[in-house]
């Protein structure tokens, strides 16, 4: 702890300037002060200090020998001051061209491209950290502070120490290879035939895991075959005829159109979701995180 008696930034420079000028009046008028002000301002300096610094007379004001010292050991401190605020400036420059995303593999290879590219279209020389993870692990950027501004998956909830906001709904689908049994049914299958059957699904911790988790909770959960690690891996291994996989239609689009995998109707099953962007709620949203949030909101 500073020990008691520290004079303030402001008045050490004003002494500095007496010293340069030999006047208080002078002095006031390089920082825009009156002379009353600037001598109030170091008579407290005096008895802050306990010193007399200044000696005043009609021709001006000049130092003692306590005042000589105190502006050579002030104006090491003036330049330290200049050195944390310059400093400072560079720090919010950096800031102000550098923006961190944490997101969910989903969005990251769906949705989260286009909103870079129009950030980059309105703004250049952007510098991007991007770190891909599970919304769990992006919770954990945001709310460690490696990340300005996250997007997670999954039902919305109450996110202590952030705001969120949802982007837009998604929707997860069952599916599975061509020539799975469920393909030849006739009409939906029971969502309770689905928690009955072993499932690919993503790992926990994951926004998608968390859909399933919740929607098939009334009929005993979830039943896994295989835990992997990214939409692209579970397509994979659907599409091999591991068993169904229950994946954002926005991953398996391509694969539905090329018919290699088949969506399954569920009857009674709620697999509706939403995209939320979140960030720290107590400090302000960075510029370019401001930006991107407005591109993934249009």
């Amino acid at each position: 702890m500073l020990p008691d008696g520290v004079p303030d930034i402001t008045a050490l420079e004003l002494l500095d300037s007496v010293a340069e000028l030999g006047s208080l009046g002078r002095a006031a008028a390089r920082h825009h002060l009156s002379q009353p002000a600037v001598s109030m301002r170091m008579s407290g300096l005096e008895r802050r200090l306990g010193l007399s610094l200044l000696q005043r007379s009609p021709a001006g004001a000049r130092l003692t020998p306590a005042g000589t010292r105190i502006v050579a050991a002030g104006r090491r401190v003036l330049a330290e001051a200049q050195a944390l605020m310059t400093e400072v400036a560079t720090l919010r420059a950096e800031g102000s061209s550098r923006l961190r995303i944490a997101a969910s593999l989903t969005v990251a290879d769906y949705l989260l491209p286009a909103w870079i590219a129009a950030v980059h279209h309105d703004v250049s020389g952007v510098s991007l950290a991007l770190e891909v993870t599970n919304s769990s692990g992006v919770l954990s950027a945001v709310g460690e502070g490696r990340a300005d501004i996250g997007f997670v998956e999954g039902k919305r909830r109450d996110l202590p120490g952030m705001d969120s906001e949802v982007i837009l709904g998604d929707h997860l689908v069952v599916v599975v290879s061509p020539d799975h049994p469920w393909t030849r049914l006739h009409g939906p299958i029971a969502a309770a035939d689905v928690a009955a059957t072993e499932l690919i699904v993503r790992e926990k911790g994951s926004g998608t895991r968390e859909i399933v988790e919740e929607a098939l909770a009334r009929w005993g959960g979830v039943r896994t075959r295989l835990e992997l690690g990214s939409p692209s891996a579970i397509r994979t291994a659907a599409r091999r005829g591991e068993g169904p996989a229950v994946l954002s239609e926005l991953t398996v689009a391509d694969d539905l159109a090329d018919g290699r995998l088949v969506a399954i109707d569920v009857e009674g099953l709620d697999l509706t979701r939403s995209f939320r962007a979140v960030w720290l709620s107590d400090r302000p949203l960075p510029s370019l995180a401001a930006r991107l949030l407005g591109a993934a909101r249009a």
